[in-house]
């Protein structure tokens, strides 16, 4: 039984080390990508429009949650009558 869980445990840690690495290298190929445009461009303004759509991108998926989380209490609730 110790085994299994110590699996478990090294399994979890090494999703989560995997997560931490791609999230790593997207954000440097996004960077890299922005900095190309920005030299090619010239502009400035090519950066502040990536963060923005960035931003606006992850509060969707924060308001996606919030939905979901509300839908299962409303499921849970009305399951409840």
């Amino acid at each position: 039984v110790q085994i299994e869980v110590d699996l478990e445990v090294e399994v979890e840690i090494l999703v989560g080390v995997l997560v931490v690495l791609v999230r790593f290298v997207v954000m440097v190929q996004v960077e890299f990508v922005v900095q190309v445009l920005v030299v090619l461009v010239g502009l400035f303004v090519v950066d502040v429009l990536v963060v923005v759509v960035l931003v606006a991108f992850q509060i969707v998926v924060v308001v996606q949650k919030m939905v979901y989380s509300h839908e299962i209490k409303f499921v849970q609730i009305r399951g409840l009558d």
